[in-house]
């Protein structure tokens, strides 16, 4: 699978995670638990997969714009994984203050995957030809599985 292909399949599963948190009500206690845990795990693979792998080989692939994306991209993810996601962690998931932190959190990250797909995707497809692609994706699924494993080995 190529690097964007992954990313966008990542991107559609946090969508769908934070979709079904966002619905939940103050009563769903278990579930809002659950699902913020898969959010966390899934949200910190990604995040490191694009900062350690697809980020540099798209700056060093491209010129001013690529960079000015690149670092927007970090500062986007800095807000979402360091701001409000772990004051939702720290949250209570029977009261509504969660709710509205959800809501921020998937507000946050719909954001930054649009652009991510509309801006940073297009250039990347023509900054990397296919077999760099699929080099990319071979090498971020590889580590996506490690970080995986070991985020639920530290759960």
């Amino acid at each position: 699978m190529d690097a964007i292909a992954l990313l966008k399949e990542d991107h559609k599963l946090v969508k769908a995670l934070l979709e079904d948190l966002t619905e939940s009500t103050t009563r769903a206690v278990k579930k809002r638990t659950e699902l913020l845990h898969q959010i966390h795990m899934n949200l910190a693979a990604h995040t490191t997969i694009e900062e350690e792998i697809f980020y540099p080989a798209f700056k060093a692939a491209g010129k001013k714009d690529e960079e000015k994306m690149y670092f927007e991209a970090l500062e986007e993810h800095r807000a979402a994984e360091d701001l409000v996601l772990p004051d939702l962690l720290k949250t209570d998931p029977s009261t509504e203050q969660f709710s509205g932190r959800a809501k921020v959190l998937k507000e946050l990250i719909a954001h930054h995957i649009e652009e991510e797909e509309a801006e940073m995707f297009k250039d990347a497809k023509k900054l990397l030809d296919k077999a760099q692609l699929e080099e990319l994706g071979e090498r971020m699924q590889a580590r996506k599985q490690q970080l995986l494993k070991e985020l639920k080995a530290a759960a």
